[in-house]
């Protein structure tokens, strides 16, 4: 693709690397892109455990992200021990909300959860610009008469703390590792998360074994939702401007989390512990990207390009995978089914006493030492 657009692919790996992983600072960068990548991605891991599939990660990232704002400015004052653990608890509860409207109506009404939660998206979108160009906008803005759509500087008491001085590293990328080693506690520990895995594995079954197949999978989305919806608070709140605005469309506000979360957990084999490495990898390139455009002038699109194709290639794999398993395992089977034939064809041999035996020199009951 790089030489297709007239430039030196190993000179543009070159940039792209080091602008990613070169130093601290670029370290740092890529870390803090990879903290709403690996909160989106738990998500999606989460959600397909129950195999239901959460495409409205951009519309829970708003939701948290509204909710979190909006609590925000009822009550500034409070002190920061108390109001940061507060907006990030009002993500989660934004996008649990925006998340578990479509896992009810996936359980109970049997509605398609990728129609509604793409549907759910546009919503979530309109929602968001009424919000910042009416109730939510910086009183300063309308008196102005600019009129720009963002709220006033959050308080100060809410801002994620900047974990290394100097870069853009902040407490949400913790909070992310963190909800990733939950997700897989509840999942592999607890009995919620293997009646979760279970009803994924067969609802019929898990039906039969008494387990509430709706409410699991309800609840896969809705905790789907809610790790969208953290990723909207520290975007908010880990943010240099640390105000809420918009652009008019989601991908302004998100980065296109939603869905590059969705290639980082596919990455990372749909495991929450290994979307953590997946989701670094995916935020560096997305940081790396912007310095191959500097250096040798390939768009930043081109990393898009890039996901896409990988994703392409992990879903293959995982077929073809599959399909070597199947292959091998029925290659087993014809392989025992022969030697099983040929031990029930060999014929009888006489014995050093005269008696009969089988093929497996098992002696005979004609034998006299075979007795009691």
């Amino acid at each position: 693709m790089i030489i297709g657009l007239g430039a030196n692919p190993l000179e543009g790996y070159k940039e792209l690397l080091v602008g990613a992983f070169g130093g601290t600072e670029e370290l740092a960068e890529s870390a803090a892109k990879a903290m709403p990548l690996l909160l989106v991605g738990t998500g999606i891991c989460v959600a397909f455990r129950a195999k239901v599939i959460n495409i409205g990660g951009e519309g829970q990232i708003i939701a948290g992200g509204l909710l979190s704002t909006i609590t925000a400015l009822a009550v500034p004052g409070l002190p920061s021990i108390v109001l940061i653990p507060l907006v990030l608890s009002m993500g989660l509860v934004g996008g649990a909300i925006w998340g578990g409207i479509p896992g009810a109506l996936k359980a109970y009404l049997g509605v398609n959860e990728i129609l509604s939660t793409i549907m759910l998206n546009l919503v979530a979108v309109q929602l968001f610009n009424y919000l910042l160009r009416a109730p939510l906008m910086d009183p300063k803005q309308i008196e102005l008469g600019t009129r720009i759509p963002q709220t006033r500087r959050l308080s100060e008491n809410a801002d994620l703390p900047v974990l290394i001085s100097g870069t853009r590293l902040h407490l949400g990328v913790v909070v992310a590792l963190l909800a990733a080693a939950v997700a897989w506690f509840f999942l592999w520990r607890t009995t919620t998360g293997y009646r979760v895995r279970a009803v994924g594995a067969s609802a019929p079954a898990a039906r039969y074994a008494g387990m509430p197949v709706k409410r699991m999978t309800m609840l896969a989305l809705t905790i789907s939702g809610a790790l969208c919806g953290l990723a909207g608070a520290a975007l908010v709140f880990g943010s240099e401007t640390h105000r809420l605005q918009t652009e008019g469309f989601a991908t302004g506000f998100t980065g296109s989390a939603g869905f590059n979360g969705i290639v980082a957990a596919l990455f990372g084999g749909l495991h929450p512990l290994f979307t953590i490495p997946s989701s670094f990898l995916f935020g560096g390139l997305l940081v790396g990207a912007n310095a191959m455009q500097r250096a040798i002038q390939i768009p930043v699109a081109l990393v898009i390009g890039l996901n896409g194709l990988i994703v392409v290639f992990v879903v293959s794999s995982n077929s073809m995978r599959e399909r070597f398993s199947r292959t091998m395992s029925i290659a087993g089977e014809a392989a025992e089914h022969e030697v099983a034939t040929a031990d029930a064809v060999v014929p009888p041999v006489p014995s050093p006493s005269g008696a009969l035996t089988g093929g497996d020199d098992s002696p005979s009951r004609a034998d006299p030492e075979s007795e009691p």
